[in-house]
């Protein structure tokens, strides 16, 4: 079997055919959100978490591969190529260990050691660095290198040159190189001092010092910016006279004439190359630990994020506040379709407020809203208490506080432009805002994830890295739940697997010039849709209207015959699909036995509970399976907060060390991650997710600083 894939198999815990049949369906074109759904009997049925893990595992596996043969080839073309050496490339397990085997054999910009090669200094090098018995005094062995026409004028200058030969040789050898980077991990720590004067938000790293084997990757990350801003000076530090006690016990031949010299080299090739490489890479491994961690955490807000479960089939009045610019208004329908718009000025003065009040109270009764979205922005605390005024006049209405993060850059956009060309780009925001409410994902899938906000110094991480991060979390929520093949907008059409953005367009225009479609097959009558992009899309698009209810469910057209055969044995129809007369359908499977029912359909056990449950609950959506959104109608001050008062929150971000949940006072509170519950956490993550309503109770309030610190774990 494939090295790769039992490398891999030992890294995830996973046996290796199933991760050489996941290898292999990457290798044919299939995407993850495939792969996942309907292929769990090669797969064993991982998760799209866990194939997209393997994913960049193996991409990872296969460039180190790929360098190895590079790094064999040039070193071979050198003419330096041992069977040690080779052995050695080839076991290495990390990239970072092929560069430090390859570094002795680089190409190298001029330095101390290639000029004193040039000068005929190695074979003087070589002789000392042996400490043999009868190795000459340094000083009489370097007279025979003295050279005019070299330019070694001098025994000294020559020692000199031999001396800088081997501090490079000690320098970039692969042995030492790991043994000091070994002894940092360990050992070594990270300090900071402050660079200005003044208070800054980095003040807590100051004066700080902190082992590097137990740095968190938020420390990490603010001690990189606060350093890049010019608040922090950084150094990495570990016990200098012991790791070279340690190096001298390895390469130091007590009793030779060359000793003192060699120990000279060594300890130079150390300060002046070693060490400051060492760190540099160090630092460089930490930043880049730290930072795939903010981009996992990051990936794990936005699922729950784009998840959170739609408020389906009401009109909804959006308010996206504002000062100067006044409150932007506008009302949709159940389907997302503007009715009206409109600005009112409720910050302006009381006469302005009572007038804004009467403009909504009308656009409610006029298009029977039922529900409001007020944005989280500027003036949202005040725009709520107006809402408030606003309710008593129209009890059967509520509303929700809807985090506008990203809508602002979504409406100065060309995809708002091309979607709403008849409106300003504030009454953009608004629409924005409502249809948050009423279909999150639909709406979120239009903006750069990265501008969503759910992260912590996203703005410090890899941009591509991220964005393809980000991306392939998009992509799992829109195949998770499934997209109307008659309503979805491109930008919802171009995240389904095996479709593109020119596939998406296509699909709307054909749908614009021929009117609705009637049928999943009828998607490969779109230009550029082919049998593979059927194959890979066909079971995440959705056709209500067609004749076919299966094209209306999550199973897959290949799976039709084994669905229809599950109906048969049982008695039943595809009419009492539609019907939803499936309810007793499951108890029917486990009375007979799931590996007997799935032989007697032609599948594999995993795909036959997916088909029952596709065929219990037909169109079924997994978010309407989450709590539904909180509605208010009352409203709190920071000022109204005192310690010990216990309410319930949304959580609005999960970071490395807490989360911040939003408790109806405009300020979001802190809970740390000590005060989330009573066993230890690694990470908030583990039992927090963004839009999870909680219960906390108010450890403390800092109204100056606007500072409100939680707990869970005492509520």
């Amino acid at each position: 079997m494939d090295s790769i894939a039992l490398t891999l198999a030992q890294e995830l815990g996973r046996p290796a055919e199933q991760i050489a049949n996941v290898m292999a369906l990457l290798d044919d074109g299939n995407t993850i959100p495939f792969i996942a759904r309907y292929r769990k009997e090669a797969h064993g049925a991982m998760d799209d978490t866990m194939l997209r893990e393997l994913e960049d595992h193996l991409k990872y596996l296969r460039n180190l591969e790929s360098r190895k043969e590079e790094v064999l080839r040039l070193i071979g073309e050198a003419g330096k190529l041992t069977p040690a050496l080779e052995e050695a490339v080839k076991a290495a397990r990390t990239l970072a260990e092929v560069e430090d085997l390859y570094r002795p054999y680089k190409q190298k910009r001029r330095t101390r050691a290639s000029i004193a090669k040039e000068k005929g200094l190695e074979p003087l090098a070589l002789l000392l660095a042996a400490q043999r018995e009868n190795t000459p005094d340094p000083l009489e062995a370097a007279r025979a290198y003295v050279s005019a026409e070299k330019g070694v004028r001098t025994p000294e200058e020559a020692l000199q040159g031999a001396s800088d030969i081997l501090a490079e040789v000690y320098a970039d050898s692969a042995n030492i190189r790991k043994f000091v980077k070994g002894y940092y991990d360990k050992n070594g720590t990270l300090g900071t001092q402050a660079a200005k004067e003044e208070d800054s938000v980095y003040s807590p790293y100051y004066d700080f010092t902190g082992a590097l084997s137990r740095l968190h990757g938020h420390q990490i990350l603010a001690i990189n910016r606060g350093e890049k801003e010019g608040f922090l000076k950084v150094h990495l530090d570990a016990d200098r006279e012991d790791i070279l006690r340690r190096l001298e016990t390895r390469i130091i031949r007590r009793g030779s004439k060359s000793e003192a010299f060699v120990r000279g080299a060594l300890r130079d090739g150390y300060d002046r190359l070693l060490c400051p490489s060492v760190e540099n890479e160090l630092r460089a491994a930490l930043t880049e630990n730290a930072q795939e961690g903010a981009i996992k955490n990051f990936k794990s807000n936005l699922k729950p994020l784009l998840l959170q479960p739609p408020v389906k089939g009401k009109v909804i009045l959006a308010l996206d506040p504002g000062y100067r610019m006044g409150c932007k208004t506008a009302v949709i329908d159940s389907t997302g379709k503007v009715l009206d718009t409109a600005v009112v000025y409720p910050t302006h003065g009381e006469k302005q407020e009572a007038a804004a009040i009467e403009k909504l109270r009308q656009m409610i009764e006029k298009h029977h809203v039922e529900r409001i979205a007020i944005g989280n922005g500027t003036a949202s605390r005040e725009t709520e208490k107006m809402t408030i005024k606003l309710l008593k006049e129209c009890p059967e209405v509520s509303y929700m506080i809807v985090s506008e993060a990203g809508a602002s850059v979504y409406s100065a956009s060309k995809l708002a432009a091309e979607e709403f060309p008849d409106y300003d780009v504030n009454l953009r925001s608004a629409v924005s805002i409502a249809r948050r409410m009423q279909d999150p994902l639909a709406e979120l899938v239009k903006i750069d994830p990265k501008a969503i906000g759910v992260g912590q110094y996203q703005h410090d991480m890899p941009p591509k890295r991220l964005g393809e991060s980000l991306e392939a979390v998009v992509e799992d929520c829109v195949n998770a739940v499934g997209v109307d093949l008659n309503t979805a907008s491109p930008f919802l059409l171009q995240r389904v697997s095996g479709l593109g953005n020119a596939m998406a367009k296509n699909i709307v225009a054909y749908r614009e010039a021929n009117g609705a479609f009637s049928s999943r097959r009828e998607v490969l009558k779109v230009p550029k849709v082919g049998a593979k992009s059927y194959e890979q899309a066909a079971g995440f698009l959705r056709v209500p209207e067609s004749a076919n209810i299966l094209d209306n469910t999550g199973v897959h057209p290949e799976s039709y015959p084994a669905a229809e055969k599950l109906l048969a044995a049982f008695g039943y129809t595809l009419r009492d699909v539609r019907e939803e007369k499936l309810s007793e359908l499951p108890k029917k499977v486990a009375a007979l036995g799931e590996e007997k029912t799935a032989a007697l359909c032609g599948v594999g056990v995993p795909t036959l509970r997916d088909i029952v449950r596709e065929l219990v609950k037909p169109g079924r959506d997994i978010r309407e399976e989450l709590p539904e959104p909180v509605f208010s109608k009352e409203v709190m001050e920071i000022s109204d907060l005192k310690p010990g008062m216990k309410l319930r929150g949304t959580v609005r971000n999960v970071i490395d060390f807490g989360a911040f949940v939003d408790i109806g006072v405009h300020q979001d509170g802190l809970v740390h991650i000590s005060e989330i519950c009573d066993r230890f956490l690694k990470h908030p993550g583990e039992v927090l997710s963004v839009g999870q309503t909680v219960s906390v109770v108010v450890l403390g309030v800092d109204e100056k600083k606007k500072r409100i610190s939680l707990s869970i774990k005492q509520a």
